[in-house]
């Protein structure tokens, strides 16, 4: 099975080369066939030039132009629509999440589940430098999704999270041009069908370069997302769901150390 990690970058010079080589040390490591997507998101620095000498250094490391307007969610769109593997996972490009994690999430992936989601407020989750603004204002958007879907899963609105190929094409046509593509992607899976599980994870704050996502961002735009999710799974009749799927109701929400191997609903 191929991995492939999509990075979505706007202006992160600083940072990238880091990201891509704690990745691709680690995923040696483990032996994983993996390729990684870099999309450049309309970066005003040196962004594409170093992805370019990673390329040329390493041919699993891929630079892709987003043909989309700036955006977080519409260049998360564009590695989406290039890449190759038959698992995918999102990252962060300012060293944020944890490489060892995303190992965790291919057990998963292995194991059988749809998809692999974290916590980083779960029991073995952490944070470093976490600004409390954005910490107060997370927790209560995540209590809010938690309530309107009853799941249970208390960080949804975290971009780092993996899917088979065949979620990621459940889940079309996403819409969302900015950071809700982060609600939008796992809440579109698991309303449509696909079984995820969950492990703790660790997260730390960038040390270089400046954070994209805005406060303003937690407000309408997740907004609109979250109730659109949540009224197309309280009001459709399940007509999208993949074949072989039974009914909605089910919701495999399960927690456990990361790499755990628990048997999956492929098994």
């Amino acid at each position: 099975m191929k991995l492939s990690v999509v990075i979505p970058a706007h202006n992160e010079a600083g940072s990238i080369a880091a990201t891509v080589t704690t990745i691709t040390d680690r995923l040696e490591q483990e032996a994983f066939d993996h390729e990684i997507l870099c999309v450049d998101d309309a970066s005003t620095d040196e962004t594409a030039d170093e992805i370019k000498r990673l390329a040329a250094e390493d041919q699993r490391v891929r630079l892709v132009a987003s043909p989309y307007p700036h955006g977080f969610g519409l260049a998360v769109r564009a590695g989406l629509d290039e890449f190759k593997g038959d698992y995918v996972a999102v990252m962060m490009a300012d060293l944020s999440d944890d490489p060892d994690d995303l190992v965790a999430y291919v057990r998963l992936l292995e194991a059988g589940y749809d998809c692999a989601f974290g916590s980083r407020f779960m029991a073995g989750g952490h944070t470093v430098d976490y600004p409390l603004p954005k910490l107060l204002v997370n927790r209560v958007v995540n209590l809010g999704i938690r309530v309107l879907f009853g799941h249970g899963y208390n960080d949804t609105t975290n971009a780092f999270k993996a899917y088979r190929r065949e979620v990621i094409e459940s889940v079309q046509p996403l819409i969302s041009h900015h950071f809700n593509l982060t609600v939008e992607l796992p809440l579109k899976a698991v309303v449509r069908g696909s079984s995820y599980a969950i492990v703790p994870i660790s997260w730390r704050n960038r040390r270089t370069g400046e954070s994209k996502l805005r406060l303003q961002e937690m407000g309408s735009r997740y907004a609109y997302m979250v109730l659109m999710v949540f009224l197309e799974h309280h009001l459709s009749r399940g007509d999208y769901r993949r074949p072989g799927r039974g009914p909605l109701e089910p919701r495999r929400w399960r927690a456990g150390a990361p790499g755990a191997r628990a048997p999956g609903p492929r098994d």
